[in-house]
């Protein structure tokens, strides 16, 4: 599908399919060639790791790795990079996050909110550091909106398609979501090889969206064991929704003032 791209007066907007899925760009900043070139950069940058990271191409570098036809030091140096991070990620989360939890290699689980990470550090490199990119629900915000205003993101009720549960804001934080409300039980426990069915949905905030967004996957294997988990986790919190529809916050979690004192959705009520 092509891409969108708007300039507006103090902020520029682009849409990328990529990776299987949309990606948006949010850029709060008046348009200048520096920024225009660095979005051109970050959206060039989805599309290297989607060849070189996608498991659906069977000439991908991890692909390759995988069935044995290319050793980790012949591929691009990111390759290793990220397969170190998931190591760490396995080690971190006692094995609920794994780079093989489908008895073959795929650090899709990591890839994403790192890709995106590395997208937004080059908008904020280029002088743009009040951004917003978001690939496929996993969000990376810098700076702010508007000069004084935070940044809100709406958490979407796994229990009713459509409904807000409720509302985070913040300023520099990243926001992932795992679960299986949308397709099914789809994430592995790594430690069986089926389907993890402890959770209907976790959302992880944090400072860092590729730590959040493997620490999101892990935590719906976890199951509710994750909040003790993610307390040894500086700088990111936990939201999850069980099987019944309750939820349940983290102390820190970065709730809207307007949602503080009860949850956007009657579907489930948020425990403190």
């Amino acid at each position: 599908m092509p891409e969108r791209r708007l300039r507006e007066a103090g902020r520029l907007r682009h849409t990328e399919h990529v990776m299987g899925t949309v990606f948006s760009f949010d850029v709060r900043h008046e348009p200048t060639r520096a920024t225009r070139a660095a979005l051109g950069e970050a959206v060039a940058w989805l599309h290297h790791v989607d060849r070189v990271f996608s498991t659906y191409r069977p000439d991908s570098a991890i692909s390759r790795i995988g069935d044995g036809s290319m050793n980790v030091t012949d591929a691009p140096p990111e390759v290793e990079r990220v397969l170190r991070m998931c190591e760490r990620a396995e080690s971190a989360t006692r094995g609920c996050f794994s780079a093989r939890a489908g008895r073959r290699l795929d650090p899709s689980g990591l890839v994403k909110g790192w890709a995106v990470e590395q997208a937004y550090g080059l908008l904020r490199t280029a002088g743009a550091p009040n951004s917003l990119v978001n690939g496929g629900g996993d969000i990376r915000l810098g700076g702010e909106p508007a000069p004084g205003s935070p940044w809100r993101v709406g958490v979407t009720d796994p229990c009713g398609p459509g409904r807000l549960l409720t509302t985070v804001e913040g300023r520099d934080f990243a926001v992932a979501t795992s679960g299986g409300a949308e397709r099914g039980p789809h994430i592995l426990d790594p430690r069986t090889g089926r389907p993890a069915h402890r959770l209907l949905a976790a959302t992880v905030t944090g400072p860092d969206l590729t730590w959040a967004d493997s620490w999101a996957t892990a935590a719906v294997v976890q199951g509710t064991d994750a909040h003790t988990w993610i307390a040894n986790q500086p700088g990111y919190e936990l939201l999850t929704v069980d099987l019944d529809g309750q939820a349940r916050r983290s102390g820190g979690f970065p709730l809207a003032a307007a949602t503080r004192a009860a949850p956007r959705a009657p579907a489930a009520a948020l425990d403190g």
